[in-house]
């Protein structure tokens, strides 16, 4: 039973993208790895972009430089 953990920043995606990469992925682990659609999890946890960072900073304050 596949377990597919994907974080995002919490920017907007729309529950219709969401369900767009819940199926992309199980669709690519059953076409790739032979595993069973109806077994596979895929769960997609939104964090806020003061809660992520890169080189030091937040997301927050590299959006806000541009970067």
């Amino acid at each position: 039973m596949p377990y597919v953990n994907i974080k995002i920043t919490q920017e907007g995606a729309t529950p219709e993208q969401k369900e767009r990469l819940i199926q992309g992925v199980t669709e690519l682990l059953q076409k790739e790895l032979g595993k069973n659609p109806a077994t596979t999890v895929v769960v997609i946890e939104e964090v806020p972009t003061d809660n992520w960072g890169v080189g030091g900073e937040s997301i927050t304050k590299r959006r806000a430089k541009g970067v």
